[in-house]
């Protein structure tokens, strides 16, 4: 038993927010028909237990009310499709309420006749507050709410006329009818109510996802607004280059000399753009940490997440900054993604501990970045599988960090990364006012005032980070000026 509920609590923490919604509405409208008829039929039997005839009528009552409760839930599911756009009206159901209806109103108005109900003469209206319920609620779903109210409307009429045939007095048809009317107005308006929110809560879900495509899609655009600035003149000159070449070819070999210098130039432009093209992807994978945190909370407020960033001004060492801002990318993406938030908080901090004041400016200390949101779907979060999570654990462990990422039962995920601060980390060291050595084919020194690795990509264009292994190791950097290696 303890087992089952907590699957079925684990499986309503899995739904999202307007899922919780929609099946808690359906919900309360399959149990007000039967709110409903434990409120008025107890009364009716014990009214009706003076008389013999009376008593075999208000079992009867509450047989046909039973069976009217009982019908009445798969009405109200199909009622509901159809408001929704789902599913046709369920026309046989209704049909069936309908005539149910017109038997407890007879035997109603025979219970009054019979004077089964002479020391109780409330009962015939609570009774009738009781079983009016199913046959409103379902037939309301599936029309207008003006024909549904001159349907209901007309139809109180009926017992009312037959009470009072029956012999009921008008001090007591007059509270009768209230109850009649209450009961009937509740019944034919509060389902369409909940209908409503329901398919408006789909609404706002459909255009929450709306939104995170289309913040999927302008981060392409962007990208590729990119790549067309840097290829598009280059590619344009380089077709040109390549005709006039191919004419100069064929006039023979008094213009060949002109055709390879052409040639040449088009090789020259196209590792040009080999080099654009790399910077523009080198920007765009290794985007600051304060450029992510910026656009993070763009992303989720245009999302209606209302994202809180803690410590932007932190001082986080350059070789941490691509790493962390991964995180931050990574993080609201699985916000927008896997789950239903209101609120996202990223916090980011600096711990130095150790050697802050020997002068050596190599005190030991991490950089932890927590983001923190609600409305997780399930108790796993965001899937492990891919290249997100996993993906973003190697990129930390390169750096000797860690990332963490857990679920707390209640609808909040946690994400926590750290990258440590010691200069160790990476495989060539440093220090800010000190030399600087560089492991690696390229064996070089110097000094300078920023961080200088032994370790790069090769490529000899410099950056952030100087290379010792690989072509142009020897170059000087132009983030770090005062660099140099040999």
């Amino acid at each position: 038993m303890i087992g089952w509920a907590r699957d079925k609590r684990r499986g309503w923490y899995r739904r999202s927010s307007h899922e919780q919604v929609e099946t808690s509405s359906r919900w309360m409208l399959n149990v007000t028909p039967w709110a409903f008829y434990i409120g008025g039929i107890p009364q009716l039997l014990a009214a009706a237990r003076h008389s013999p005839t009376g008593t075999a009528l208000a079992w009867s009552i509450a047989a046909v009310g039973l069976a009217q409760c009982l019908l009445v839930r798969g009405g109200l599911r199909q009622g509901l499709d159809c408001y929704l756009g789902e599913a046709e009206p369920p026309r046989r159901r209704i049909a069936v309420l309908a005539v149910l209806m017109v038997v407890l109103t007879a035997l109603v108005t025979a219970v009054v006749a019979t004077g089964g109900l002479e020391k109780d003469p409330q009962a015939p209206g609570l009774t009738m507050f009781a079983v009016l319920a199913p046959f409103p609620a379902v037939y309301g779903l599936t029309v207008t709410w003006r024909q549904g109210a001159r349907v209901v409307g007309a139809y109180l009429v009926v017992p009312l006329v037959a009470f009072a045939l029956a012999g009921m007095g008008p001090g007591d048809l007059a509270p009768t009818a209230f109850l009649m009317l209450v009961a009937g107005g509740v019944n034919l308006f509060t389902p369409r109510s909940s209908a409503w929110y329901i398919a408006v809560m789909r609404e706002l879900a459909e255009a929450r996802e709306a939104q995170a495509r289309l913040a999927v899609a302008e981060e392409r655009l962007r990208f590729g607004r990119d790549l067309h600035d840097v290829m598009g003149r280059n590619l344009s000159v380089i077709a040109l280059k390549s005709e006039l070449a191919v004419q100069l070819a064929r006039r023979g070999p008094e213009a060949a000399e002109k055709a390879v210098e052409q040639m040449n130039e088009v090789q020259r432009l196209a590792r040009e753009s080999q080099t654009e093209v790399r910077e523009v992807v080198r920007g765009y994978r290794e985007a600051g940490l304060a450029t992510e945190l910026a656009g993070a909370r763009g992303v989720l407020r245009a999302a209606g997440v209302d994202c809180r960033i803690e410590g932007a001004d932190a001082d986080v060492p350059p070789r941490a900054e691509s790493a962390l801002g991964w995180v931050v990318r990574e993080a609201a993406t699985n916000v927008l993604r896997h789950a239903e938030a209101t609120y996202c908080t990223v916090r980011v901090r600096v711990r130095v501990r150790g050697g802050a004041g020997n002068g050596t400016g190599t005190g030991t200390g991490a950089v932890v970045l927590e983001v923190e949101n609600d409305g997780a779907r399930g108790d796993a979060g965001p899937p492990e599988g891919g290249s997100g999570l996993p993906g973003l654990r190697e990129r930390l462990a390169a750096l000797g960090g860690t990332l963490t990422a857990g679920h707390d039962g209640r609808g909040t995920f946690r994400l926590r990364a750290e990258v440590p601060r010691e200069d160790t980390a990476s495989s060539g060291t440093a220090t800010r006012d000190g030399a600087a050595s560089g492991g690696g084919a390229g064996d070089g020194s110097g000094s300078g005032d920023h961080r200088v690795t032994g370790e790069g990509e090769g490529d000899g264009d410099g950056g952030r980070r100087e290379s010792g292994a690989g072509r142009g190791a020897g170059e000087r950097s132009p983030a770090h000026p005062r660099a140099a290696g040999r």
